[in-house]
């Protein structure tokens, strides 16, 4: 759904909003903005107050940026969500939050992920799939392509930090095209006070301008999209792509080098921590539970997607939260949805014609429905963005091939080898329109994101569990289905999970009996408080054992297989995995 403003300040931007069928006025727009937003401005300024001095560019011109249009700096919320409101970049849900659609790309493009082949980077980066090479002349032609680009265009700046601790603080600055990505860096990452806004040092800069396409044949990419990372400089360039997430995580991408160099393990993991400090570790892929678990109202969140463990504790990345929203509810998940206000930015969420409210369960767009929001929205967030050194591990999953139990312990070579794999399930359609599930391993939970090879990220979450073994226990817990696949099986209810996690993190189940699983080897409980004892074997759970029996065996051999092909033949590591040997 697209609209259209008609009068002078539809100048102010070029034409790349994806809304249609709803045409409104900057008047009505300005008033819809001013009914939602006054919470956020106790004085609302007149237009003219906030308008940038045109010879200010803030040091663009050191970058290269030169005969540029409006350059802002670090809007507040409200002002950059009146700027999104008239450029035509989305519109206001119900809940005053604001909506944008993100056109083809609705999702990260990893295909278009590229690292400049520099000589000094060359023999560390681990160069596959995730890590493409992109030549540092094609990397300057496209970065010329930006400057050519940028002339004349108005553009938005965030400063701010990633890293809660000190001691590891970046500076990182985004130069956007778009209000509406400008306000997603300002939720997402770390924001400066005014004293540190005047001082502020940009370690890592990216630049997002999604109106400038790739062209293939000339630019020595794959499309029109492109995600570039340069090590050297320590700068992103990002177009054709409107999807916000790809700033996030080629931030996470730098901090994933950098953080290693300096002995800080880097993690794909939300993070909470109860009220006596004790600290849990939440690893898992997209959709399976890290936003929804880590958020629990009973303990503090520290962050929901990207952490360093540090010899002093664990510390947040960023500022914000980016969460799924995808059958969201606000019975499941009611510090998400209470977290979606003014201020929180919908991506490709459709709103109800009558009367805008949200309906997370239309996923016509895609399944991949988000809202970026400040970690400040979640009453119960720990300010300090730090943590002690956890107590427990929780490795998420959600398996749709209904094998794996919904908790199991594991030792801490078990631990390893379920961090190098990195194994969830996806649903994917068939050409004849079913849905069938499909396989994923993605090292460490994050390999996208890693540009060293996965073992050494691995080797450093060893190294810490062996420090901190009378405290971390390590869990593997299932999301995803018992008593059949997806389409015979059911859903493990997410009250079922939640006391599962929680009795884990209480170390209740440190008092129960566990048997091993005769063929992933990792040890399931007995019993868990709050959670029907039926299903917690998952063999018992299905009508025909034998048929689990054949499942359980085809997803041990595509683990055996993936490991064999991606992390080599570690005896240790090996013993740790699944076997195929029947049952006794």
């Amino acid at each position: 759904m697209t609209y259209t403003t008609h009068d002078s300040f539809a100048s102010l931007a070029p034409p790349i909003s994806s809304f249609q069928d709803q045409s409104l006025t900057t008047s009505k727009l300005c008033e819809i903005a001013q009914k939602s937003h006054h919470a956020l401005a106790s004085v609302r300024q007149p237009w003219s107050a906030y308008q940038p001095n045109p010879t200010d560019s803030y040091g663009l011109a050191d970058l290269g940026m030169k005969n540029l249009g409006n350059v802002y700096r670090n809007l507040p919320v409200a002002q950059l969500i009146e700027h999104a409101l008239i450029r035509g970049e989305g519109i206001l849900a119900d809940n005053g939050a604001l909506c944008v659609k993100t056109g083809s790309y609705m999702g990260r493009s990893p295909h278009d992920k590229f690292i400049v082949d520099d000589p000094e980077h060359h023999a560390e980066i681990h160069w596959d799939d995730s890590n493409v090479p992109i030549s540092e002349l094609n990397f300057q032609h496209l970065y010329q392509r930006i400057l050519s680009y940028v002339q004349g265009r108005d553009l938005y700046i965030f400063d701010g930090f990633v890293g809660a601790d000190l001691s590891y603080r970046m500076g990182v600055r985004v130069i956007t095209e778009l209000a509406s990505e400008s306000l997603f860096s300002h939720q997402i990452f770390l924001r400066p006070s005014p004293l540190e806004l005047a001082s502020h040092h940009a370690d890592f800069t990216v630049i997002a301008v999604p109106g400038l396409k790739g062209d293939p044949d000339h630019d020595g990419i794959h499309s029109e999209a492109f995600i570039v990372i340069d090590f050297s400089k320590r700068l992103v360039i990002i177009g054709g792509s409107r999807y916000a997430g790809e700033i996030k995580k080629s931030v996470f991408s730098l901090m994933n080098y950098v953080m290693a160099k300096q002995g800080v393990l880097p993690m794909h993991c939300a993070a909470n921590r109860d009220a006596q400090g004790h600290t849990a570790l939440f690893f898992g892929l997209s959709g399976t539970g890290k936003t929804t678990l880590a958020s629990d109202p009973e303990r503090f969140l520290i962050g929901d997607d990207e952490h360093g463990w540090s010899e002093e504790g664990i510390f947040n990345f960023e500022g914000g939260c980016y969460a799924k929203t995808s059958g969201l509810s606000k019975e499941h998940e009611p510090q998400i949805w209470q977290a979606i206000r003014s201020g929180a930015l919908l991506e490709n969420v459709i709103l109800r014609a009558s009367d805008r409210s949200p309906d997370y369960d239309d996923n016509s767009l895609t399944d991949n429905t988000r809202v970026a929001y400040p970690l400040d929205y979640i009453p119960n967030h720990e300010p300090s963005g730090l943590g002690n050194h956890p107590n427990a591990v929780i490795f998420l999953t959600a398996d749709a091939f209904g094998v794996l139990p919904p908790i199991a312990k594991l030792t801490s070579a078990q631990a390893m080898y379920h961090f190098l794999s990195g194994y969830t399930s996806k649903l994917s359609r068939t050409e004849q329109g079913m849905t069938e599930p499909q396989v994923t391993f993605s090292a460490c939970f994050g390999k996208p994101f890693l540009p060293l090879a996965a073992t050494l990220y691995a080797e450093m979450l060893g190294d810490r569990l062996r420090k901190h073994h009378f405290t971390a226990t390590v869990f593997l817990v299932n999301t995803g289905w018992f008593g059949g696949p997806y389409g015979v099986g059911q859903r493990i209810a997410i009250r079922h999970t939640r006391a599962m996690v929680s009795a884990a993190l209480k170390g209740e189940l440190n008092r129960v009996t566990y048997h091993a699983h005769p063929i992933f080897k990792i040890f399931v409980p007995d019993r868990v408080p709050g959670v029907p004892r039926a299903i917690l074997d998952p063999r018992k759970t299905w009508a025909d054992v034998h048929e689990y029996d054949q499942q359980a065996r085809m997803l041990a051999r595509r683990f055996i297989d993936n490991f064999a092909e991606v992390h080599g033949t570690n005896p240790e590591l090996l013993q740790a995995g699944p076997t195929l040997e029947p049952y006794s």
